[in-house]
């Protein structure tokens, strides 16, 4: 290892002048001055993401977003929102439960609770709590069975008359996202905008969830119904293998954050990552894994722009959205 010499440290800590704030660009541009442990990460996160967001629009360039769907559950679905709808992001990974709060709540409404709640009394009234958020049943379970087994009738026989002997051949969860949002005219909704503009969503795990369960009662009434994973797989395939960039903001870990670095290993790694967590990497979980440990596996590029960021992605996410976002 090389040592240190005290000239390779010259740049001074700085204390914020909150006279000087103008916006929330200004203020991130003073924590990366002000230093003092996660300030400064988070300001090294919004350069990376500010970069790897200037050229997504051009032929090869990745741009990947993947989180889990508990933040959809909240108001911080409005950051993957604005992201997709502006293109700033232009390959998802996430997991079913994002399917499953998306169509939920562009039809019923998600209400405050509190952390402390009595969970025996909020299930004896049909209310489930998801952290500090209730979702009542009808708002949840109720209503995506009304709206998507139906849906899901319309979409068996588009297929039928697009292919009768082998309809489902291809039809993975990105097609599966692009139906569904085909049949959402509210531009609140995730599904809509990836719909929109044919923005591939992969659900790796897309029976774990209400929509699973779904396309499991579909299944009973169709028994040749299935969902083509390997379409997606052969999608991600086709789209990292050629890219010249492939960049990542990686929101939690677990099944989302694997299938982008995993996809990412066959072209040498990605060229920059950005990775928001709350998990310690001391019990070996991927969701707590950082960054430098891809880079083992060849899955971040070892010259590659990263950094981690260690915080609640509901407080992380505004507060990069309201300076990446901004224009």
């Amino acid at each position: 290892m090389d040592g240190y010499s005290r000239d390779d440290f010259d740049v001074p800590v700085e204390d914020y002048d909150f006279g000087s704030v103008e916006d929330v660009g200004s203020l991130i541009d003073q924590m990366s001055r002000a230093g003092g442990f996660t300030a400064t990460k988070l300001a090294n996160a919004r350069d990376i993401l500010r970069d790897s967001m200037e050229n997504v629009g051009e032929e090869g360039v990745l741009n990947w977003i993947s989180f889990p769907a508990c933040l959809c559950a909240t108001g911080t679905r409005g950051f993957f929102l604005e992201g997709l709808k502006r293109k700033s992001f232009n390959v998802v990974v996430t997991t079913c439960g994002t399917l499953d709060h998306d169509i939920a709540r562009t039809f019923q409404e998600y209400f405050h609770g509190d952390f402390e709640l009595d969970d025996i009394a909020l299930g004896e009234e049909g209310l489930n709590r998801l952290g500090n958020v209730i979702v009542p049943n009808e708002c949840y379970g109720e209503i995506l069975e009304n709206v998507v087994l139906p849906w899901l009738e319309e979409i068996e026989v588009e297929r039928k008359e697009k292919d009768a002997d082998n309809p489902w051949l291809g039809f993975g969860s990105v097609e599966l996202c692009w139906a569904l949002g085909d049949r959402i005219e509210d531009e609140s909704s995730l599904l809509h905008w990836i719909a929109k503009h044919r923005i591939p969503m992969v659900i790796p795990g897309i029976t774990d969830g209400s929509i699973g369960a779904q396309l499991f009662m579909h299944r009973q009434k169709n028994p040749q119904f299935f969902v083509d994973l390997m379409a997606d797989e052969q999608i991600l395939s086709d789209l990292t293998w050629p890219a010249k960039e492939s960049h990542a903001l990686m929101v939690g870990g677990g099944i989302s954050k694997h299938h982008v670095i995993w996809w990412n290993q066959y072209r040498g790694g990605l060229d920059s990552a950005v990775s928001i967590t709350t998990a310690p990497e001391y019990d070996g979980s991927l969701s707590g894994a950082r960054l430098r440990e891809a880079v083992s596996w060849g899955k971040v590029r070892p010259e590659a722009p990263q950094v981690v960021v260690e915080g609640d992605a509901s407080l992380i996410l505004p507060v990069l959205g309201a300076d990446l976002f901004s224009q």
